[in-house]
C-alpha cells in the first residue's frame, strides 16, 4: 500500500545494547494515528501500556519518541514532537519543538526515531542518511547550551541540526527541556530528564535526500502558496511574535501571571515589546526552516558585565521569568530567560516552581534556613541563583527540581503540614505547571475548563474546550501535534484538512477528525494519564480541577473581582467528558473504545472503573 507524505518507517535505537534497526509502520497505523503525538501515544500504549504503572519515566524502560508527522516539511513552518512517559504527569505529553531536525529526519528517509534503554556512558546519536551511530559524548557532557552548540560544531566541522540537553537534563530535573538551536525547547513533559536518564546528550541528524512524494502535487502546491501568503500577512505577529503579549495579556486581558498568579494584571509600561524591540533586539526577524511568519527575535542584554542572549523573550518565557517573579525590568527578564535556555530548563515549568517558592518564602512557609539565601519578588540575583540551583539540584533547588507538584508535597512533609496547605499555592494541574494564560478575567483564549480537563495537564498549547467538535476542543490540538503543524501558522479546519488530503490522499473529513481520529488519540492519552504511576496517581474526582488560586477573585485591574466558580468548572468538565463519549470520571466508555477500534483497551478501562467505584 502506497504511503504519501511519509516513509513508513522509523529508526529504533537501543542504548542499552547498541542495537540499531528500522521499524516499519503500517499505512493503516498512520491513517489511524497520523504521526507525532498520535503515533507516540500508540507506540507507548502498544509497548508499555500493560505495565504502565510500574514504568519509571526516568528508568530505562521508558521510550523516548522523536517523531515527525505527515505535514512535516510540506506545511509552512517546521516542528517535531518529543514524547514518552512524562516525568511530570506520568501520562503522555506531546511536546512540540521547532527544529531543523524535523526536516532532516525526513530527508534521511525516516519518519522519526524511537530511543530505548539507557547507556552506561554519555553518548549522542548521529544520523546521516542511512548511517546511524551511537557516539561518545564525554567531551560534550556537562556543557551548557551555547558551549554545546560551539563544541558540536568544532567536532563535526560544521553546523548540524541537533536536539540536546543542558545540565538540567543531565541532572534529571523534571522541568528540564529538550533543546534545539539554543533558544528552542520542548519544555512540557520533562523530556530533557528522560534524555538525561538515558545518558543521551544529543540527537544529531543530517539528511540529504528528498521528502516523500505527495498524493496530489498540483493541489498541494496551490494550497502551499495560498497558506504561505495568508500566514505571511499576519503583520502584528510577524513584527513582534508573542513578545507583544507581555503588555497585552497583562494590561488588556488581565490573564498574565504576576507574583505566582496572586495577580494577573499589571500597568508597567516599561515591561513591553516596544522597549525590547528598541533596546535589546539584535536580530529581527529570525525564522525556522520554511516558515513565512518569522516570529522569532534575538535579544541581548548586559547585566553586571555578563552578556545574555535569548529568543524574544517570547511571551511565555518573559511572563514566567518576568512578571511571575515580580521582575519588570526587561533586561533582567531577558537574562533569566537566557539562563533557562542555556541550562536546558523549561522556562514555564521552572518559572512556575520558582514563583511558588518565592511565595512560600514571603509567607514564611519556608525560611532562609531552608533556602540558604533570601527569596524576594524582583530580586534578580537571588532568582538567578535559585534557577541555577534547580538545574544543578543544589540545596533547595533539589526540591524544586521535582516540579511544582512534587515540591509542594515535599515541603509539606518537611514542615509537618497537610499537603493541601502547601498545594494551594501550587499553580499546576496533574503535575504540570499551567501556561501563562489565566482564566479568571474570561478575556483570554482558555475556557474555565481548559486546564482542568486537558489530557496534558497545565499545557497551554493543548487545552480542553467546548464544544468538542470545534477548534476550541483539545481534539484540534491533538490533530496539529500529530500532523505535525505549528499552531502559529495553522489556518481553519477546512483548509488544513484539504492540505492533509493533498499530501496524504487520506480524505479525512471534519466529522472523522473530531469523531474518531483526534478522539482516539485523546482517549488513549486519557487512559495512560489515569493509570499514572509509579509515584503519582490522579483521581479524577480530585484532580480534574483548576488550581485553587484560579478560584480567588482577581485583586486588581479592570477585571478586579472577576473569577470562575468551581461549580461552573466541574459542570463544564462533566459536559466535556460527555461530549467526548467518556463517563462521569472521564474514563472512555467501552462503547466509545469499540467505536474507535481500541478493543485492547477495554479491560484496562474496566479495571479503572472498578478502582473508581463506578457501577
Amino acid at each position: 500500500m502506497q504511503v504519501y507524505g511519509l516513509w513508513g518507517k522509523v529508526l529504533d535505537v537501543d542504548l542499552s545494547t547498541g542495537r540499531v534497526s528500522e521499524e516499519r509502520i503500517h499505512p493503516i497505523t498512520y491513517r489511524t494515528f497520523l504521526g507525532g503525538r498520535g503515533l507516540a501515544t500508540y507506540v507507548l500504549w502498544r509497548e508499555l501500556g500493560r505495565k504502565w504503572r510500574s514504568v519509571d519515566p526516568l528508568g530505562p524502560e521508558n521510550i523516548l519518541a522523536i517523531l515527525t508527522g505527515p505535514l512535516t516539511g510540506y506545511y509552512p513552518g517546521i516542528k517535531l514532537v518529543v514524547s514518552g512517559k512524562s516525568p511530570q504527569s506520568c501520562g503522555v505529553v506531546g511536546s512540540a519543538i521547532s527544529s531543523h531536525v524535523a526536516y532532516s529526519i525526513k530527508a534521511a528517509g525516516y519518519d522519526g526515531i524511537l530511543i530505548r534503554g539507557a547507556s552506561r556512558d554519555s553518548v549522542y546519536v548521529y544520523v546521516r542518511d542511512d548511517l546511524v551511530e551511537i557516539r561518545d559524548a564525554s567531551r560534550l557532557w556537562g556543557l551548557r547550551g551555547l558551549e554545546f552548540v560551539k563544541s558540536l560544531r568544532r567536532e563535526l566541522g560544521r553546523d548540524a541540526p541537533s536536539l540536546y540537553i543542558g545540565p538540567a537534563g543531565e541532572n534529571l530535573v523534571r522541568t528540564a527541556a529538550v533543546m534545539a538551536r539554543w533558544f528552542h525547547a520542548a519544555g512540557y513533559g520533562g523530556y530533557g530528564a528522560v534524555m538525561g536518564s538515558k545518558k543521551l546528550k544529543a540527537v544529531v541528524v543530517e539528511g540529504s535526500g528528498p521528502l516523500p512524494p505527495v498524493a496530489r502535487r498540483e493541489e498541494f502546491l496551490k494550497l502551499r502558496y495560498e497558506v504561505m501568503d495568508r500566514v505571511a500577512a499576519r503583520a502584528t505577529f510577524r513584527m513582534w511574535g508573542t513578545t507583544s503579549g507581555l503588555w497585552r495579556v497583562g494590561y488588556e486581558t488581565s490573564s498574565e501571571p504576576v507574583r505566582n498568579w496572586v495577580e494577573e494584571w499589571h500597568s508597567r509600561e516599561d515591561f513591553n515589546h516596544v522597549v525590547i524591540e528598541r533596546k535589546y533586539w539584535i536580530k529581527n526577524p529570525w525564522a525556522d526552516w520554511g516558515c513565512p511568519l518569522a516570529c522569532m527575535k534575538v535579544s541581548r542584554a548586559v547585566i553586571d558585565g555578563a552578556t545574555y542572549y535569548t529568543d524574544g523573550p517570547d511571551y511565555e518565557m518573559g511572563a514566567y521569568l518576568g512578571s511571575n517573579l515580580g521582575v519588570f525590568e526587561v533586561d533582567k527578564a531577558i537574562a533569566l530567560s537566557a539562563l533557562a535556555d542555556d541550562l536546558g530548563l523549561c522556562g514555564i515549568q521552572t518559572g512556575n516552581a520558582v514563583g511558588f517558592a518565592v511565595e512560600l518564602y514571603e509567607r514564611g512557609v519556608i525560611t532562609r534556613d531552608d533556602v540558604g539565601y533570601d527569596l524576594r519578588w524582583g530580586d534578580f540575583n537571588g532568582l538567578r541563583k535559585l534557577v541555577e540551583d534547580v538545574a544543578y539540584r543544589r540545596g533547595f533547588g533539589n526540591v524544586l527540581a521535582e516540579g511544582t507538584y512534587r515540591a509542594a508535597i515535599e515541603v509539606a512533609r518537611m514542615k509537618g503540614l497537610p499537603p493541601e496547605e502547601v498545594l494551594k499555592y501550587a499553580v499546576q494541574v496533574k503535575g504540570v505547571g499551567v501556561g501563562a494564560h489565566g482564566i479568571r478575567s474570561r478575556r483570554d483564549y482558555p475556557q474555565p475548563v481548559a486546564y482542568a480537563a486537558s489530557v496534558q495537564g497545565g499545557d497551554h498549547t493543548s487545552v480542553a474546550g467546548l464544544p468538542v467538535n470545534s477548534e476550541e476542543s483539545e481534539v484540534w490540538s491533538a490533530f496539529l501535534d500529530s500532523a505535525v503543524v505549528c499552531s502559529f501558522t495553522s489556518v481553519e479546519e477546512d483548509t488544513m484538512l484539504k492540505f492533509l488530503d493533498a499530501v496524504t490522499g487520506w480524505g479525512i473529513t471534519r466529522e472523522e477528525l473530531y469523531g474518531t481520529v483526534g478522539l482516539r488519540i485523546l482517549s488513549l492519552q486519557r487512559i495512560l494519564l489515569l493509570l499514572g504511576g509509579p509515584d503519582v496517581r490522579w483521581d479524577p474526582r480530585v484532580h480534574d480541577d483548576n488550581p485553587p488560586r484560579f478560584y480567588e477573585p482577581l485583586p486588581s485591574g479592570p477585571y478586579a473581582g472577576s473569577t470562575v466558580s468551581r461549580d461552573e468548572v466541574l459542570k463544564s468538565v462533566a459536559e466535556y467528558y460527555k461530549q467526548l463519549g467518556w463517563d462521569e470520571y472521564g474514563v472512555p466508555t467501552e462503547e466509545t473504545l469499540k467505536k474507535l477500534g481500541l478493543y485492547d483497551a477495554v479491560e484496562t478501562v474496566r479495571a479503572l472503573r472498578r478502582e473508581l467505584g463506578a457501577s
